[in-house]
């Protein structure tokens, strides 16, 4: 009498996971990069948010030529296609109560930027415009330290 044997063979194991593809349960993504301009000239430093409103965010360090790639969760993986929401910060540093912002404040938060972007596929050109309105860039002062009103710029 033959022994009765238990569990799958490793062909079948092998021709399962072949079947269920090689995803790695994260959604689809696409890479994106592009450039974030101000009044039509490229935004000098910062970080570019792309938000979705049932994914994972995407965001990119923007260079000193307003240039960007995004990632989501890990390299240069993008971010998953549709119309998102974005946020941009622009500031530097200047001091523990100093900040000088590069773009409007009120770009730093998805609420009040009113910016979108629509990823249909792979990109290496998306443009994301801003506007100063007629300011222009500022040293703003934190009066010990506080949060930063996002009306504000």
């Amino acid at each position: 009498m033959k022994p009765i044997r238990h569990g799958l063979s490793p062909l079948v194991c092998l021709s399962l996971l072949v079947l269920a593809g090689c995803g790695d349960g994260r959604p689809e993504r696409v890479p994106v990069a592009g450039q974030v301009l101000i009044d039509g000239k490229p935004l000098t430093g910062g970080f570019v948010r792309v938000v979705p409103e049932d994914a994972r965010a995407a965001q990119g360090e923007i260079d000193e030529n307003g240039h960007f790639r995004l990632t989501t969760f890990d390299g240069e993986d993008g971010c998953v296609p549709g119309t998102h929401a974005v946020c941009v910060n622009a500031a530097i540093t200047l001091g523990p109560e100093r900040i000088q912002w590069l773009a409007p404040v009120k770009y730093r938060d998805t609420s009040t930027s009113g910016v979108t972007v629509t990823v249909e596929g792979p990109t290496d050109d998306l443009t994301i415009e801003l506007t100063w309105g007629g300011g222009q860039p500022f040293v703003q002062k934190m009066e010990g330290g506080g949060d930063v009103d996002p009306g504000a710029g």
